[in-house]
């Protein structure tokens, strides 16, 4: 999960701490089963140093689910500037597979940007970002064809494991996504790198898998900006998965991205999940 920030940080420095912040993002997609929800608070570093901190809530129903992040800078970060940031997506839940509905993503610092997204079977039917921002003749088109078959960001960090596959295991890692931000279309991969248990300061203690990360851009972005050219030659970045209880659905408990200034870093802190009781449907 990524903290929806975008501070200002000593450049080249803010670039791998938006890197670190999107990160949780950049993963698997959908389909879910059964329902719980969590909550849960994260921290972001870069090489050691607290940059943000933020929390998420998700909540995986029979026919619906949702998830809302909120950030904002922290430590040292607030030496140079403030900044806070807010996303959120709803959808449905059909034949067990996530479909994403409407996305949105706010970020504010000294300037404020909103980002929304409306999607429908998997295809973007429209999008905006306000303000609009200048059009730069270096940036790859995003083309119609781009558009379809994706999902949001905040819906490509939930990872389904379907029944006839163990919840933690290999086999959680090997697959893939594409994704549509609002500006930037890229695809995700994940593959097994290793199991491993993991302990929050609050709330989860327990086994999780742990996936390698490889990111390929699209469209929608400059092909000589310095950081997506390290994120799509980077082969150490890797994200562990856990599960919401009592559903097959799995979610990034740290994210590490390397870079040049040291590991970036999102990692929970809190990480509270409840299984919830099924819907008795109404008789008369």
């Amino acid at each position: 999960m990524p903290i929806p920030t975008r501070a200002k940080l000593p450049r080249p420095a803010a670039a791998w701490c938006a890197a670190a912040c999107a990160a949780g993002l950049l993963l698997l997609a959908p389909p879910a089963a059964a329902q719980g929800k969590l909550e849960a608070h994260y921290e972001a570093s870069l090489a050691g140093i607290a940059v943000g901190r933020g929390t998420w809530g998700i909540e995986i129903g029979d026919d619906f689910y949702s998830a809302s992040a909120q950030g904002a800078t922290a430590g040292l970060l607030k030496a140079f500037s403030s900044g806070t940031g807010s996303g959120s997506v709803q959808g449905r839940v059909v034949n067990g597979a996530l479909v994403p509905g409407n996305y949105t993503a706010t970020v504010s610092s000294k300037k404020s940007e909103t980002i929304n997204i409306l999607l429908g079977g998997g295809n973007v039917r429209e999008f905006s970002i306000v303000p609009e921002p200048p059009v730069d003749a270096d940036r790859i088109v995003v083309t119609d064809a781009h558009k379809k078959g994706v999902v949001d960001p905040m819906t490509s960090s939930l990872v389904r494991v379907p029944a006839n596959v163990e919840l933690l295991s290999p086999e959680v890692c090997r697959s893939g996504t594409s994704v549509f931000d609002g500006r930037l279309r890229y695809d995700i991969k994940l593959d097994f790198k290793r199991m491993e248990t993991v302990k929050a300061d609050k709330g989860y203690h327990g086994p999780a898998v742990v996936c390698s990360l490889y990111f390929t851009p699209v469209a929608g972005y400059i092909p000589d900006r310095p950081v997506i050219k390290h994120l799509a030659n980077e082969r150490r970045m890797e994200v562990t998965l856990v599960p919401i209880a009592g559903t097959r659905i799995l979610v990034p408990f740290r994210t590490v991205i390397p870079t040049p200034f040291g590991p970036a870093v999102l990692e929970a802190t809190q990480f509270n999940t409840t299984a919830l009781p099924p819907r008795v449907a109404k008789t008369q």
